[in-house]
């Protein structure tokens, strides 16, 4: 990645013991895979006994965060497509979406989701919005306004995450900068409380790395938050955590991982720190990836469901053999909380058709989750203990031309000159071409590229790319240069 880290005017810090690029390889470069493929999914995913999945809306590049709307409708948002779409309720009965619609678009990596009081909340990457939402006519009004203007932007981890508590403040999760450092802004790897107008900022909680789920328990109003946990410290360590969160409480990050192991880098001369820390209440896999999460609340599922808190595993890029790509169930009990697997099979001997993001339970008792990597929401539901375990698929055929046919000819040779200049500039093809790279550096080559992704999709991925690539600090007019190079040379 030094190639791209070179445009990026960063590089990573190599750790021989940790540093294991494997993430799957379309993603690595574009954010998402594939289209999902109804006969894949039908043939791979695994779902306990009594349950049925299904592919209920396709077609969303990017699908990040879910909220039901109060008349059942689901609302998502697509970070690098700018916008947050509104997907109708299947009222006739058919297993699929009925329809979608743009509601808000032109947003700054739109991620978080909320509807409070009339309004509909947006987490951007360095703030939060808001616009008038009338969920009975799928419609908003008025301008976007900016309730919260100045949360520290982008960086390693630029998802933000809002939602309202039962004490109807809003409250905000804002990732840390980088994998592993001293953060200038105490707001960073913090959770953050504010008034629903954005008045009254409040630091939460900190030393959260990157907590992007977070929901209360039923029946006690404790709050869990997810956190991923740091990388290139090789592939066992250290954990990614559920932490129970407490008003005021310091969870370690970066002085310690784990229950309260010190970090080789930042721990010493921070003992009181690591001490005063508060453990995680449950540990997952290392380099997991636990995104999304919500406490079952209905009582549509099995008994053993009720009350279980379930959570999005996005799945790993610094192991060695991949790990995580599943929704896992987490149950409460006398000896603590046991994790297992409800949807599985997204990862299959190092092939990887699906990334978990985030989890709704919807207003028929179904869950759903959104999975950034095939563009897709999938809906899992409960039909009986007798029932076949299964999956019922329905697909719609992809659409839409070559990426590069609005440009006129002139102007994609002139763009395409152009984005070479920057790939030589970059020294790109250290990362990507065999022949180009130095001994030792896992080479990501690119493929195929104009038969899943439009101009504007890879202009904006680039600017925000899945880790590890660092963001590429180019004008968007440049960025889109190096796409059109990119789309022209990987047809």
């Amino acid at each position: 990645m030094a190639a791209l880290a070179a445009l990026a005017g960063g590089a990573f810090a190599l750790r021989p013991e940790g540093y294991a690029v494997n993430a799957p390889l379309r993603q690595l470069l574009l954010g998402r895979g594939e289209a999902v493929d109804a006969e894949e999914v039908g043939s791979r995913i695994r779902v306990p006994g009594g349950f049925e999945l299904g592919i209920w809306a396709d077609g969303l590049p990017g699908a990040r965060f879910l909220r039901f709307t109060p008349t059942g409708d689901l609302l998502l948002s697509q970070p690098r497509s700018r916008r947050v779409v509104l997907l109708e309720a299947d009222a006739d009965g058919d297993g699929r979406s009925d329809g979608r619609r743009v509601l808000v678009d032109g947003l700054d990596r739109p991620h978080g989701l909320d509807i409070h009081d009339g309004w509909l909340y947006v987490g951007e990457t360095g703030a939060v919005v808001r616009v008038a939402f009338d969920a009975a006519a799928r419609t908003v009004a008025g301008e976007v306004e900016t309730v919260v203007p100045d949360l520290p932007p982008g960086g390693n981890h630029w998802t933000r995450t809002v939602r309202f508590g039962p004490d109807g403040r809003l409250y905000v999760t804002v990732g840390s900068d980088c994998n592993a450092c001293i953060e200038e802004d105490p707001r960073r790897a913090a959770m953050l409380r504010y008034r629903a107008d954005g008045s009254g900022e409040e630091i939460y909680a900190t030393g959260l790395r990157n907590a992007v789920g977070f929901d209360w328990r039923p029946g006690t109003d404790e709050l869990y938050a997810t956190d991923n946990g740091r990388d290139l410290l090789g592939d066992d360590f250290p954990p990614c955590e559920l932490n129970r969160v407490v008003e005021g409480g310091f969870y370690g990050w970066p002085f310690a991982n784990g229950d309260k192991v010190p970090d080789p880098d930042l721990g010493a001369g921070h003992r009181e720190e690591i001490e005063a820390s508060l453990a995680p209440v449950h540990h997952f896999r290392p380099h997991n990836a636990p995104l999304g999460m919500t406490f079952v609340r209905g009582h549509a599922l099995p008994v053993d469901y009720h009350g279980a808190a379930i959570v999005a595993l996005h799945g790993s890029w610094n192991r060695t053999r991949k790990d995580g790509y599943r929704v896992v169930s987490l149950h409460w009990g006398e000896d603590g909380i046991e994790e297992r697997d409800l949807v599985s099979g997204f990862e299959h001997h190092g092939d990887v058709i699906g990334r978990p993001v985030d989890v709704a339970e919807g207003p028929d008792g179904a869950l759903y989750v959104s999975d950034d990597f095939g563009g897709a929401v999938y809906r899992l539901a409960w039909v009986g203990a007798g029932a076949r375990r299964g999956v019922a698929v329905a697909v719609a055929a992809p659409t839409g031309g070559p990426p590069l046919a609005s440009l006129e000819p002139g102007e994609r040779r002139a763009r395409a000159e152009r984005g070479a200049a920057l790939y030589r500039a970059g020294e790109c093809a250290g990362c990507h071409e065999e022949a180009a790279a130095a001994p030792g550096t896992v080479v990501k080559p690119l493929r195929e590229l104009s038969a899943r992704h439009d101009l504007d999709e890879l202009t904006a991925f680039l600017a925000a790319p899945t880790p590890p690539m660092p963001a590429v600090a180019l004008p968007s007019e440049a960025r889109r240069d190096l796409a059109v190079y990119l789309l022209s040379q990987h047809p």
